[in-house]
């Protein structure tokens, strides 16, 4: 018996043992016979539901009718206001006999489903190829978006495979071998990369001193002189120095220019500073900008409002860079990439078939995520041979080699094996190797690391000490940031905020870079929470959060000077969690004014894993006029409350999010409106009153388990890359017992999700 069904099925005698003799007789069934059967029979069969048949003699059997019973339970959601329901001491028994049976149930036949062979999703494919080859680059651009399902882009289910992927695999492939094996053909080109930051902000990489910058980071293929020209823009106030531009390479100085610009020149403020570079083969840092003090970025003028101040018409910043070469290349240099694949190089007149199949086996190893057989070789050999005919040179044959395994099936799709002696239907434990698979694409999105693998073929990784060791080791590893932003970055919808655009007219300082602080508060902050092991409850309500001086202001938030970000603490219950930062806010508005539908079926979504049910057909919509106010919003819902088809959706989702009225599109706090008062109140079906957000971080503080199971619920589906079933809501039950002893860390949730039968584990289709 797997360990985790071994110990649900301890917990499970213990609490049934302790409860069983507590429960009257016949709750279930005289439950659903005092409130359910009225609507819920096999004639009427409300919402396609039948109770007629349930039975608390057999369960464990009706296991899929009574999770969604007991999910209704627990929320509230059942019988429907204004019809007579059991009172709450009733609804607890029942909830806690429905969880101790269906648990003790899965416990006694562990169900850990039987995920569908995974294609690598292109951030996976991204960071595969950069921990293969060491190449950090966009390594999926040009292949075709991922479908998402679930709330997620990793779900192997939609995870297709069209002509137009493979096709884009092979070319991205050919490219990739070429680059990191180091024979690309040296032909000088110029490439521009625009500045992002605007005048007054500076960039997290850059100097804190200066302003209306740009960091490009680029590969570069040779060992080569290259030309980097800085095109800057901007009218310094009249009587002032030059403003000083500061160029760097790699984090360090490289020249350091009176950057006196030319007004003349196109009546635009304009110039170019050229610089002529020798540079090494492989990945540089270039940044330009203007150091503050020459700067002058000024607000109303005032000489002594610089550095942080809104930037006023006399700013100067760069515009873009340009880079441009290779000139006069003299090889391929020792990149990163060529040092991995080149641990061996045939001597003259030695035979190089040797060498290429000690260098194709190491390939091979990393890229399949195991041992590479004979089999794995052979045909890489073949390809060897091919390209060095073709391209004449060693490392000719081994660039054609590294693009078929590229694009071999074994590297870019995940297929779990079952053991040839394990039955059809049956379940196994998944070998270590698959194991380590599935940790490394769960924490890093990408593929096991060395010391991972080597635990893994060693047969040492289901060991509990050793996981839990490799578990912590992995959420301290920057890869962890995999997590920010694939899993954060769709939970917390963060993906949407680069291409929102609020109305302009309405929100005039909620400008791209704006908008761009507010996404990078929210990065930081879940990153914190991973990095520092802290509660997950912080994502509810927290004393502190990350911004720099733009935001801050935003916020009204005094005492914070600098562009660059630093965790903050919080001195009023306005902000503090996700729920109140303005990433969040906006993505669940329209551009033009909030949406309390939006946010309340956010809230009941992605926090309390409660999503109402589509609304019937034929519904008219709200208008979305853009001068709509909160307190015309809030007689407008009202109205749409009082049709009952409405009613039983929105009387859930309206107080909730009405709860956030003071907060507009964009996230900024007001409590007034158009001269009135914003009125965040709000009543739920079940009588509980909310007031703003504090009434609504109370409200889910007080219902932590639906907000733990909901955010494990989310992390799950994420980390197996499917689905929920109702077999994995005993799992979801027992990974928030598990939380709720480690004080609700981070790294509890991930360590009860790693030793769950569904991620341990496998069924064999049948």
């Amino acid at each position: 018996m797997p360990r985790l069904a071994a110990v649900l099925f301890l917990l499970g005698l213990s609490v049934f043992g302790q409860t069983a003799a507590q429960k009257p007789p016949h709750l279930l069934e005289d439950t659903v016979n005092d409130y359910c059967l009225d609507c819920h029979n096999d004639g009427s069969k409300t919402a396609g539901v039948t109770l007629e048949h349930v039975s608390s003699a057999n369960a464990g059997a009706q296991a899929a009718l009574l999770e969604r019973v007991l999910h209704k339970l627990r929320a509230g959601e059942m019988p429907p206001p204004g019809n007579d329901a059991p009172d709450k001491a009733q609804r607890a028994a029942l909830v806690q006999w429905l969880e101790t049976e269906l648990d003790k149930n899965a416990a006694a036949h562990p169900n850990p489903g039987a995920p569908v062979i995974h294609r690598l999703n292109k951030a996976e494919y991204s960071n595969a190829v950069r921990d293969l080859l060491g190449l950090d680059l966009d390594n999926a651009a040009g292949l075709p978006a991922d479908d998402s399902g679930y709330g997620f882009d990793n779900i192997g289910a939609v995870l297709t495979v069209s002509p137009l992927h493979m096709e884009k695999y092979v070319s991205n492939a050919r490219r990739i071998a070429r680059l990191a094996v180091g024979t690309l053909r040296a032909s000088a080109s110029v490439e521009k990369f625009k500045a992002k930051a605007p005048q007054g902000d500076s960039l997290d990489a850059m100097p804190v001193n200066e302003r209306g910058e740009i960091l490009v980071n680029h590969y570069f293929p040779f060992d080569a002189e290259y030309s980097v020209l800085v095109r800057v823009r901007g009218n310094p106030a009249a009587g002032l120095p030059p403003p000083k531009l500061d160029v760097r390479l790699d984090g360090r100085r490289v020249k350091l220019i009176d950057a006196d610009i030319d007004t003349a020149e196109a009546n635009q403020g304009t110039r170019n500073f050229e610089l002529r570079m020798a540079l090494t083969a492989g990945p540089h840092e270039i940044g330009a900008g203007f150091l503050s003090e020459s700067a002058k970025l000024e607000l109303g003028g005032s000489a002594t409002a610089r550095g942080n101040a809104v930037p006023s018409p006399n700013t100067v910043s760069v515009e873009y860079v340009s880079i441009g070469g290779p000139y006069s290349p003299d090889g391929p240099g020792e990149t990163e990439s060529r040092q991995r694949i080149f641990f061996c190089r045939p001597k003259p007149g030695e035979a190089e078939e040797p060498c290429a199949r000690q260098i194709l086996a190491s390939l091979a190893h990393r890229a399949y995520r195991r041992p590479a057989a004979a089999g794995d070789i052979d045909p890489l050999m073949k390809l060897f041979a091919a390209g060095r005919a073709d391209g004449g040179s060693f490392d000719s044959g081994i660039e054609m080699s590294l693009s078929g395994i590229l694009v071999s099936p074994e590297f870019l799709f995940r297929a779990e094996k079952a053991p040839p002696a394990v039955a059809k239907g049956a379940t196994y434990h998944l070998p270590d190797l698959d194991l380590a698979s599935r940790l490394s694409f769960f924490l890093w999105s990408s593929i096991p690391d060395g010391e991972l693998l080597s635990l893994a073929e060693r047969g040492k990784l289901h060991d509990p000490g050793v996981l839990e060791a490799q578990v912590k080791r992995m959420l301290a590893d920057p890869k962890a940031n995999a997590l920010v932003d694939n899993f954060a970055g769709q939970w917390l919808r963060l993906r949407n905020v680069e291409d929102w655009k609020p109305d302009a007219e309405k929100f005039k300082d909620a400008d791209e870079s704006l908008r761009n602080t507010f996404a990078r508060e929210t990065e930081l902050f879940f990153e914190n929470i991973v990095h520092q092991d802290r509660s997950i409850l912080e994502f509810i309500d927290a004393d502190y959060t990350f911004l720099n001086e733009r935001l801050a202001r935003f916020y009204g938030i005094q005492g914070v000077k600098g562009s660059y970000f630093r965790r903050v603490a919080l001195k009023t219950p306005e902000r503090g969690g996700i729920l109140t930062q303005a990433s969040v806010l906006m993505v669940t508005s329209y551009p033009t004014r909030t949406s309390p539908v939006l946010r309340g079926k956010w809230i009941l979504e992605s926090i309390l894993d409660a999503p109402p049910p589509p609304p019937p057909p034929n519904i008219p919509p709200l208008a979305d006029a853009a001068n709509n106010s909160a307190k015309s919003l809030r007689e407008t819902f009202e109205k749409h409350r009082a049709d009952p088809a409405c009613a039983s959706c929105h009387a859930r989702l309206d107080p909730l999010g009405f709860s956030l009225a003071n907060f507009d599109a964009v996230g900024k706090y007001r409590a007034t409106e158009g001269g009135s008062p914003v009125d965040a109140s709000g009543t739920l079906p079940d009588g509980t009153e909310i007031d703003g957000i504090v009434g609504l971080k109370k409200l889910l503080l007080s219902r932590k388990d639906e907000f733990v199971e909901g955010f494990a619920s989310n992390l799950l589906t994420y980390a197996l890359g499917r689905g929920l079933e109702y077999y994995d809501q005993p799992v979801v039950r027992d990974i928030r017992r598990q939380a709720a002893e480690h004080d609700y860390r981070f790294s509890s949730i991930v360590l009860a999700i790693v030793n769950s039968v569904p991620f341990e584990m496998r069924r064999v289709p049948e």
